[in-house]
């Protein structure tokens, strides 16, 4: 039977032997210092480690105090025979500390003894083991160093409030700028939730917990608004938080950065204020320049008016004289709502109707009257991009529009010149005196002329009411007024571009369509006519003398008018009579009911009984609730109102 060699035939049979073998691996340990001391604390091995980390050589240290590694202020403590005597009475000793090296420098260790017994439990002597830890305690004294200096610069900053919050928002550390811009000291502050420095408003409203939990989905939050101090007073603040994690990914708080921004704050609002101020002063140029031109345009027309009504009055019997005068009186008044029209276009008050059209198609129209405003010293020139989109605006806006661009550029050349023509479609209007592209297809209508060209201060102006660079009685200043409101009125935009001695391109953007059949323009002067029958009216009227004045226009038409001086009124004799009468016409802007609530109060109560409603306020005529009815826009003549009423009547019968 077979059986295992005992421990002294392996012995015998390895030629190195069991302590041999353990010698070599105790020496090809370069990292660690091993080696043992006898009982009194002398070196008695030495191994490979130690003398490289020592730089000892055996023969020059073996019988030597194993003090002599030690540093002389440990020395001078009795620390080396301390350590001998913690490892024999407690088993073992460690620690660590600063070593000599042979050569004087030092290094940092840690440092491991056990006591050494023979089988007779007789200490013989210590093991020991020295490792090199200079570099962790570089690293660690660099992290140090690190974190101050961090924690001086965090300190240090006074403009800033730093500080850290738990995962519950409660405040766990605190600098010098918190301190200063929230009045707490950091004993007053830690512990506590950080939305005591929220506005009442703002806690009532759960800001607090809401710019934590934003902060955690969004990885950030980041707010200006009000904060208030320690002493109540508040402060306008831009707020930043981020969550902060460990290194496993847990979460562990928040930091949170404040800055009192509120002398920023009152300097923006007094810019603001400067530039609101800036801008009243200009609407109020704006306005005075307006009345004065109206009050100079309507005193013309005025003298006009009462000069033919006094000339009238002593003309006799002479006919001729006194068509000549009525005819002043009335191509006077034309003038008169021209000019009220274009300063709506203006105010982008004008009611507009509008229909398709191909701006080429609506240009080649109107070619003949271009040319001949032009004059002949003027050649024109037609550009067009084809195929071109078409828009939807009120053609004859438009029309008036073009013309009015046309007169500028004829009046940019006195002493001729060429105008160009030209449409494109482009896919948005460029940024125009100051704002934002409009996105959007457009239709882009350009005159570009070689005339004299506007000064740069002037062409920021060119669009006011009653601005103009020409000479006396050269223009009123509402041709490029009307052609600005008109643009915008039409969702689109007015570009002017000039050069001083080159010239001056205008460009009218007007939004694409894809419509493609004309839409109907319902136009009460398109068809005038004569009446068809006697009507019996109720006309609803509060001022007293347009109400009689209108009465008798009514009568002269050969009509029936009965007058109600408000809507209750109205609603009174209607309830009593209104199978009597074919129509009721009533102004708008009344006291109480208005003229709008009034005919929608007669729809529901008499559905077949017409109303047609008239004004001459801007607001009432642009607002597209009045389109419910037939609205005829003042001043009015008498032809524009019958057709009115006919086509009123015609729809009621339907």
């Amino acid at each position: 039977m077979n059986s295992s060699p005992s421990a002294a035939d392996t012995d015998a049979n390895d030629p190195l032997g069991g302590d041999r073998r353990f010698q070599i691996l105790v020496n090809g340990i370069k990292d660690y210092a091993i080696y043992l001391l006898d009982s009194q604390g002398r070196v008695s091995s030495w191994n490979t480690g130690a003398q490289r980390l020592k730089g000892y050589m055996a023969e020059e240290i073996i019988g030597r105090p194993f003090s002599t590694f030690y540093t002389p202020e440990d020395v001078a403590t009795e620390l080396p025979s301390r350590a001998l005597r913690t490892a024999r009475e407690e088993g073992k000793f460690e620690a660590q500390g600063w070593r000599v090296r042979k050569d004087g420098t030092r290094f940092w260790t840690s440092v491991h003894i056990e006591p050494v017994f023979d089988s007779d439990g007789v200490l013989i002597g210590y093991a020991k083991v020295t490792r090199d830890l200079s570099q962790v305690l570089d690293t660690e004294q660099a992290l140090f160093a690190s974190e101050e200096r961090f924690r001086l610069l965090v300190q240090g900053v006074r403009d800033y409030a730093i500080y850290m919050l738990d995962p519950y928002g409660r405040v766990s550390n605190w600098n010098a700028g918190a301190q200063l811009i929230k009045g707490y000291l950091a004993h007053e502050i830690l512990g506590q939730h950080f939305s005591r420095f929220y506005t009442p408003e703002d806690r009532e409203r759960g800001e607090p917990a809401r710019a934590l939990q934003v902060a955690l989905t969004e990885k950030k939050y980041e707010n200006e608004a009000w904060r208030v101090r320690k002493d109540g007073s508040r402060f306008w603040a831009s707020v930043l938080i981020d969550p902060i994690y460990d290194e496993l990914g847990r979460h562990i708080g928040f930091a949170k950065i404040t800055r009192d921004i509120t002398d920023r704050k009152r300097a923006q609002e007094q810019m603001e204020q400067a530039r609101d101020a800036l801008a009243q002063a200009q609407k109020l140029e704006a306005i005075g320049r307006l009345t004065g031109g109206v009050a100079h345009d309507f005193n013309n027309l005025l003298t006009i008016i009462r000069s033919s009504v006094e000339l009238l009055r002593r003309s006799g019997d002479d006919e001729e004289r006194r068509n000549r005068y009525v005819q002043a009186i009335a191509d006077t008044a034309d003038r008169a709502a021209l000019l009220t029209r274009q300063l709506l276009a203006f105010a982008r008050q004008q009611p507009l109707r509008p229909e398709v059209f191909g701006v080429d198609a609506r240009i080649e129209a109107i070619r003949q009257m271009i040319e001949t405003l032009l004059g002949a010293p003027i050649e024109l020139e037609l550009r067009f991009e084809q195929p071109l989109g078409r828009v939807e605006a009120d053609a004859g806006q438009f029309d008036t529009a073009v013309l009015n661009m046309v007169i500028n550029a004829r009046d940019a050349m006195p002493e001729g010149g060429r105008l160009v023509i030209s449409a494109r479609n482009v896919d948005e209007v460029p940024g125009v005196r100051g704002h934002a592209a409009a996105r959007g297809e457009f239709v882009a209508l350009s005159m570009e002329d070689n005339g004299t060209g506007i000064e740069p201060e002037n062409l920021r102006q060119i669009f006011e009411p009653f601005f103009t660079t020409k000479g006396i009685s050269k223009g009123t200043g509402l041709g490029l007024s009307q052609v600005y409101g008109f643009a915008k009125q039409s969702g689109g935009e007015i570009e002017a571009r000039s050069r001083l001695g080159e010239g001056t391109c205008f460009t009218l953007y007007l939004p694409r369509t894809a419509k493609t059949q004309p839409v109907a323009a319902t136009d009460a002067s398109a068809e005038m006519p004569e009446p068809s029958r006697s009507l019996s009216i109720l006309l609803v009227e509060d001022n007293d003398e347009v109400g009689l004045f209108g009465q008798g226009v009514l009568v002269e038409m050969g009509h029936l008018a009965t007058r109600a001086a408000n809507a209750q009124e109205a609603i009174a004799i209607l309830q009593q009579r209104h199978a009597e009468f074919d129509l009721v016409f009533s102004d708008v802007v009344m006291p109480g009911t208005n003229g709008l609530e009034l005919a929608r109060q007669i729809r529901r109560t008499w559905p077949r009984l017409p109303v047609v409603l008239t004004s001459g306020y801007s607001h009432v005529l642009a607002d597209e609730r009045s389109r419910e009815f037939d609205l005829l826009q003042k001043p009015y003549s008498v032809r524009e109102l019958q057709a009115l009423f006919e086509r009123a009547l015609a729809t009621s019968k339907r």
